[in-house]
Parts: structure tokens; C-alpha cells; sequence
């Protein structure tokens, strides 16, 4: 599946992604945690590597791929979430 450029890293907490730097592949991970204004994020200690810091300041790019799940759901991708507009419950 084809990779995408994901611009709010706070939704990423849990999800697997590949940092980039000029176009070049930084490193792979899980994301630990990240910063509310997406300005920095931590990949998760692996057998890369330890816990990393990547900054959006320093040129860092977060990428993304659909996956496939197994049971009902069909694909997990982080979304930035649409408002709810007023007096809306929010349910489908």
C-alpha cells in the first residue's frame, strides 16, 4: 500500500510510521508519544534503536500506511477528527 505524509502527530500515538528527512528514510517505529502541536514526537524503544526524539523544526516528516486488519475492520489509518457541529449527539 502506498505510504502518506501524516501532518498531526498527536493522533499517531500507537501507530506504527516511518520518519523521514529529506525525502530520506530516517527510521521506523511505533510512536510513544508526540506533541499537542505536532511540533515533535518519540518513537518507542525497538530492536533499531532506543527511545528517539524527531522534531518537525529539524526537517523530520511522518509517513503513514493504511494495514489491513483482521475481524470487521477493514483498514486502520489515523484521521484528524471533523468537529461535531453544535447540538449534534455525535452518534451515525
Amino acid at each position: 500500500m502506498e505510504t502518506y505524509r501524516f501532518r498531526d502527530w498527536s493522533r499517531l500515538i500507537g501507530i506504527p510510521v516511518e520518519v523521514r528527512k529529506d525525502y530520506e528514510h530516517v527510521r521506523s517505529g511505533v510512536v510513544d508519544d508526540a506533541m499537542e502541536d505536532s511540533s515533535a514526537l518519540w518513537l518507542a524503544a525497538d530492536a533499531s534503536g532506543g527511545r528517539a526524539l524527531f522534531a518537525a523544526a529539524e526537517g523530520y516528516e511522518v509517513w503513514i500506511r493504511p494495514r489491513e486488519l483482521e475481524g470487521r475492520l477493514c483498514y486502520k489509518m489515523a484521521a484528524a477528527l471533523r468537529p461535531i457541529p453544535a447540538g449534534a449527539t455525535g452518534r451515525i
